[in-house]
């Protein structure tokens, strides 16, 4: 189910934050137009986790799960979104926000959730980035605490969007796939091919993901 198809220009490329920065824009109503599907997918299924990933990288993903993020913290939710990318992280890079701590330091029990997390001044939006890169990324997505990062994050969010590696090429998104309510697909017209997107779609549902929809970013 296609939720929404959003046209990226020369504005999302110097201002990934478009959803913050021009709130009237076209790009930012279709971002909008998206979170009230994800609302629906809420009020329907009681959903409150969300991952945000793609068939292969470079089609999106990150500034679509930032600008998602923005839209449903400017609708008065408490918002958490994650950086669960523990090989590329992006999300500290378009926030502009230190990633000295974060989920990584979370998982090895460096610090804790609360520590971590980073309060922006975009309506009730916080951030938990990456932090350091590790060696054993797949580990530590798997281990129990992930969980319990999850469990925590409800208790203090209204809605948790993750954002996550691409989908076919490592094993790390289907291990957090399946621990989600539900996941959003982030293709790009013109870079991703159909077998692609189906393949990804095969690999979420194996992983017994949920597929809500499918976000098309045209070039």
């Amino acid at each position: 189910m296609a939720i929404s198809k959003g046209k990226e220009s020369a504005i999302t490329k110097k201002r990934p934050l478009v959803a913050y920065t021009h709130p009237e824009s076209i790009i930012s109503e279709q971002y909008r137009m998206i979170q009230a599907n994800i609302k629906f997918s809420m009020i329907d299924k009681r959903s409150r986790t969300f991952l945000i990933t793609s068939p292969s990288k470079g089609e999106g993903k990150s500034t679509t799960a930032a600008n998602l993020a923005i839209s449903l913290a400017q609708q008065k939710e408490k918002i958490l979104l994650i950086d669960a990318n523990l090989r590329n992280p992006e999300l500290h890079s378009i926030f502009k926000i230190q990633n000295s701590v974060g989920l990584t330091d979370i998982l090895i029990g460096r610090t804790s959730f609360f520590d971590a997390v980073h309060h922006t001044e975009i309506g009730r939006l916080d951030v938990l980035t990456s932090g350091a890169i590790p060696i054993n990324p797949g580990e530590l997505l798997s281990t129990p605490l992930l969980q319990e990062v999850l469990i925590t994050s409800l208790k203090s969010y209204d809605v948790v969007l993750i954002d996550s590696h691409s989908v076919l090429e490592l094993t790390d998104t289907k291990l957090l796939a399946n621990q989600c309510d539900g996941v959003v697909l982030v293709i790009q017209k013109g870079k991703t091919s159909l077998d692609q997107a189906i393949e990804a779609k095969k690999v979420l549902e194996f992983a017994k993901a949920t597929l809500i929809g499918v976000v098309i970013n045209e070039c």
